[in-house]
């Protein structure tokens, strides 16, 4: 069930916690040298970043720790689900594609579910990133965000990985598919 008020409750909480630590300690390859008890403190003390943590969990990304950015002092996560999430497939680019249907409408856009979860959607550039921790979407695709010029003469950009390597290509930003989705990331 979703939580309208964007708040976790104590339980909650707790249950992504122990998931998010379980899934980090499996994964070290994705963020080597980093220690879950900073990730853990910065995650606590940003409850609404927990919130679309435990939104991008429930729709499928598995999403774990691929980054720390010492600057700003943030750690990033990205859905590391094997596939595109389960939860965000069938539906097309943004809010503008989806009016534009006439007939057989998804239910959501990329854009705006990814504006609801309070997470980023992936860039061409992260996308290729998260392919050096892994090997993702070897059977499904994931939208990624889409340069202006591109999305105003109406295509959208989405990317997968087969034959060992991972392509980019365009369909118009109307067009959905069951085995496409999108993939995001939060900064904490």
């Amino acid at each position: 069930m979703k939580n309208s008020k964007k708040k976790l409750t104590a339980e909650q909480s707790e249950e992504l916690l122990a998931t998010l630590q379980e899934r980090f300690e499996k994964n070290m390859k994705r963020h080597k040298s980093m220690d879950w008890l900073k990730v853990q403190a910065r995650l606590e003390s940003h409850p609404a970043k927990l919130w679309s943590l435990h939104e991008m969990e429930i729709s499928g990304g598995e999403p774990d720790v691929v980054g720390y950015d010492k600057s700003a002092g943030t750690f990033t996560f990205m859905d590391c689900s094997p596939e595109t999430p389960k939860g965000r497939r069938s539906i097309c680019y943004d809010d503008e594609a989806l009016q534009s249907r006439k007939e057989h409408k998804p239910k959501n856009s990329a854009i705006e579910m990814a504006a609801e979860m309070g997470i980023d959607m992936l860039t061409e550039e992260e996308y290729r990133f998260l392919q050096t921790l892994g090997e993702f979407d070897l059977k499904t695709s994931s939208w990624v965000l889409t340069p202006s010029e591109v999305r105003e003469l109406g295509g959208a950009l989405f990317c997968d990985r087969r034959y060992d390597r991972v392509f980019l290509y365009h369909n118009g930003a109307e067009s959905y598919y069951g085995v496409r989705g999108f993939r995001g990331a939060l900064h904490v």
